[in-house]
């Protein structure tokens, strides 16, 4: 592995636009800072809304000829990717440590998820398929085929910073869109590095551009109003999703949408609850718990919930706070100092309305970003985390009694993006999983999150799918061809 100095140097720090690293307007820059000590990485460009119209086109200029490549060689530069990220996964993970913060071991697992993305749709490439029938009437024939839906505008966020974007840019190349991508404005490098890698595995100028901004709003909205761009795909927060979908309409753009969760998780009284307790750890601490999947609100059947708050305790009470490059840390800091401030204050309104802190319940010391691993016991369904993101190493505690109160708990937000449920009950399990509104269903397990899987959700958690058989459909329009055979 490179040190950290290397790595940071050779990653690239300028727009890539039509295969070229080129300055933001005005040379301007944007500050990458290390979250576990507040210090600037590297300054990076910081594009303008002049920049982004130069990038899409570049996107524009190159879709036709991207959209006539064989199906097989944009699957081969999908899978050059994926054999390059592996190839230099140490590296990729230390960079992704330094600017996002999570554990190098956490950071490892994010590079190998985010290349199998990139297996995965070199795959699916060459499995777009069309139909052919007869009319009903017999007299005629209707032939049916997939093709790209067009240039893409691609929006990710900073928790994930490789794999978000590989979920988009991995179908998108397979399916013959080119792309315009904004990464957020905390973790750019994971991105820049990427476009890198994907340029050296062949992929032609103006397929993937890549804009980093501070002014997100200034840069994407005259792409999204522009009408050139065909599809939008945005993973974030819901009012940001609300926002973007309202632009989009007025162009009718394609939109996918993975927004907000707010994810309970259900352990019954007859739940294994060694593997109960391995999957809330998995569930709420995944990334610190900056997830949109992490279990927000813990439910427990009375009967087991002072085993099960005893063993979680224990377990997040011995976790190691640090810095993500240091061995043996489990918990690195969160992104900034505005999301630590906000876990504290959502943890103090739980408090004072009553909630019981077992460990943890402040901001750890240092000086980055740190908040402690915390469990509140008895939290009230009025405290503001059980109706908000928490994005932190926080485990809500609420007891239930019956399926039918855990199941009405369960959906009584907005959000459906994932639920989470142990039992050993075959028939209890298959009926709360019906009855759950979400997406996604994570069943005596904590991670459902898989490149071969199809992820999404319900309610305000989003539109559309990503991953799995039908993640490519997302980037492909359907069209009909009537003949007359006669």
């Amino acid at each position: 592995m490179s040190s950290e100095r290397e790595v940071v140097e050779a990653c690239p720090a300028e727009l890539f636009i039509a295969g070229k690293w080129v300055a933001a307007s005005g040379g301007r820059t944007l500050a990458v800072e290390d979250p576990a000590t507040g210090a600037t990485l590297r300054e990076v460009a910081d594009a303008s809304p002049a920049d982004g119209l130069a990038a899409l086109d570049a996107a524009v200029a190159a879709q036709t000829d991207w959209a006539a490549t064989a199906p097989r060689d944009r699957g081969e530069i999908l899978r050059r990717t994926y054999e390059l990220m592996t190839e230099r996964a140490d590296d990729l993970a230390l960079l992704m440590t330094l600017e996002m913060g999570k554990p190098v071991a956490e950071s490892k697992g994010e590079i190998a998820y985010a290349a199998e993305f990139f297996r995965w749709f070199a795959e699916e490439a060459v499995r777009i398929d069309g139909g052919y029938q007869v009319a009903p009437n017999g007299a005629g024939r209707f032939l049916v085929m997939r093709q790209p839906v067009g240039p893409c505008l691609l929006i990710t966020p900073w928790n994930f910073p490789a794999a978000m974007g590989a979920r988009k840019i991995g179908p998108a190349v397979a399916a013959g869109c080119t792309m315009v991508i904004k990464p957020a404005a905390q973790t750019p490098l994971s991105m820049l590095k990427l476009a890198e890698l994907m340029a050296e595995a062949g992929l032609p100028a103006g397929v993937l551009n890549v804009v980093t901004t501070t002014d997100a709003g200034g840069v994407m909205e005259p792409l999204i109003r522009d009408g050139r761009a065909r599809k939008l795909s945005f993973t974030g927060s819901t009012p940001i999703g609300r926002k973007l979908i309202e632009q989009a309409a007025g162009q009718v753009l394609r939109t996918s949408m993975e927004l907000g969760g707010n994810a309970p998780l259900l352990v019954f009284e007859d739940a294994d609850l060694d593997k109960a307790v391995d999957g809330a750890m998995l569930a709420k601490m995944r990334n610190g718990g900056e997830a949109c999947t992490a279990a927000n609100r813990i439910y427990v059947q009375s009967p087991v919930m002072d085993e099960f708050a005893a063993r979680l305790t224990e377990r997040m009470a011995a976790l190691k706070v640090g810095r993500g490059t240091k061995a043996g840390v489990d918990v690195g800091p969160l992104i900034d100092a505005r999301q630590r401030d906000k876990v504290a204050d959502l943890v103090a309104d739980a408090i004072a309305q009553g909630a019981r802190t077992l460990t943890g319940g402040a901001i750890a010391a240092g000086n980055g970003y740190f908040f402690q691993p915390t469990v509140l016991a008895d939290v009230p369904a009025t405290a503001r985390l059980q109706k908000e993101e928490i994005f932190g190493p926080v485990a809500p505690l609420t007891a239930f009694e019956t399926e039918d109160e855990a199941v009405r708990m369960a959906n009584d937000t907005e959000f459906g993006l994932v639920s989470y449920l142990f039992t050993k009950d075959l028939s209890r399990a298959l009926r709360v999983s019906e009855r759950l509104e979400a997406g996604m269903i994570g069943l005596n397990q904590g991670i459902v999150s898989n490149p071969a899987a199809p992820f999404g959700g319900v309610k305000q958690s989003g539109l559309g799918r990503e991953g799995g058989s039908v993640g490519i459909d997302e980037y492909l329009e359907i069209k009909y061809v009537a003949i007359n055979v006669d």
